[in-house]
């Protein structure tokens, strides 16, 4: 039962550090300092600081995507489907300014391709239940040949990273969920 723990206080540790540590390269040393163990007490738990990142996102892809899969099982109105899932990703990023770093790219500047990779790849399954949400909206509404849905989802999902992208930049102080019930006012006009 340590274990479990002993690698949550190092990713939460991870986390913090990724949030107050602007445009600086966290070393595996500087970590190890700041939990007060050795290095090689971290290596005990994560064979390398990639895989510590990779706890990081395994533990994002976790959270947002069974949220997600959450709304798309209770809520059957498209729009506030939709409208949910930003809002769920926008909060997420809100809450974790440090794990906003790693999903900006921001963070992994300098760090192993496989971790943008694994990022592109969360949004990814975010844009597709996006997609796959407007396409039953298009079959439900008998005007599936109307609407791209594929075109509508990507606007959508790039929405959710020019907000996270403000956040980061602004040093965690524009958050993003600031002004989205406007915003999504008006970016859900196709779905009226």
């Amino acid at each position: 039962m340590t274990k479990p723990n002993r690698k949550q206080e190092i990713l939460g540790t991870l986390a913090a550090m990724l949030e107050t540590s602007h445009g600086q390269r966290i070393t595996t040393a500087r970590l190890a300092a700041d939990l007060g163990v050795s290095e090689a007490a971290l290596y005990r738990h994560f064979p390398s600081k990639a895989r510590m990142f990779e706890g990081l996102i395994e533990f994002t892809e976790d959270t947002l995507l069974s949220r997600i899969n959450q709304i798309i099982e209770v809520e059957k109105d498209v729009s506030v489907r939709c409208q949910m899932i930003l809002k769920v990703v926008l909060t997420f990023i809100e809450r974790n300014p440090g794990i906003s770093r790693v999903l900006s790219g921001d963070a992994l500047l300098g760090e192993h391709e496989r971790l943008r990779a694994r990022v592109k790849g969360l949004f990814d399954k975010i844009e597709a239940s996006l997609k796959q949400t407007l396409r039953e909206h298009g079959m439900r509404a008998g005007f599936h040949q109307q609407m791209d849905e594929a075109a509508f989802a990507n606007l959508l999902l790039s929405y959710v990273e020019g907000k996270l992208g403000q956040f980061v930049r602004s040093e965690f102080k524009t958050a993003p969920t600031a002004h989205f019930d406007q915003h999504w006012h008006w970016l859900a006009g196709p779905l009226a």
